[in-house]
């Protein structure tokens, strides 16, 4: 099996800004509480369905709520010939930096 890359969210900025593609692979209600606003939704469950639509000319950051879905997620992609990474303690380390999050019911934004 391919070895995931973890990385931080200092990292996954540079990344984004280089063109890199976030994909939050958490269940409907966990994105609804609270997501980037530039993260792409699949969950992990729906990853195998739907690989095609994802693009295989730019790095793809996977995120969860800490880190061991996404990294799930990153293996089957990496084998699946495409470059995924990590972000290593997901969506609680991305909310501790202070990166922006929106949420979809109107309540208070959570990781």
């Amino acid at each position: 099996m391919s070895q995931i890359e973890n990385i931080g969210v200092e990292r996954a900025m540079v990344l984004l800004g280089n063109g890199a593609l976030l994909l939050d692979v958490r269940e409907d209600d966990e994105w609804d509480a609270g997501h980037s606003p530039v993260a792409r939704h699949i969950a992990l469950s729906a990853l195998p369905d739907l690989i095609d639509d994802l693009p295989r000319d730019r790095v793809i950051i996977c995120v969860c709520r800490s880190g061991a879905r996404s990294a799930r997620a990153g293996h089957f992609l990496l084998e699946s010939g495409f470059d995924a990474v990590n972000l290593e303690g997901g969506m609680v380390a991305w909310h501790a930096t202070g990166a922006e999050m929106v949420s979809d019911g109107g309540g208070p934004t959570v990781a």
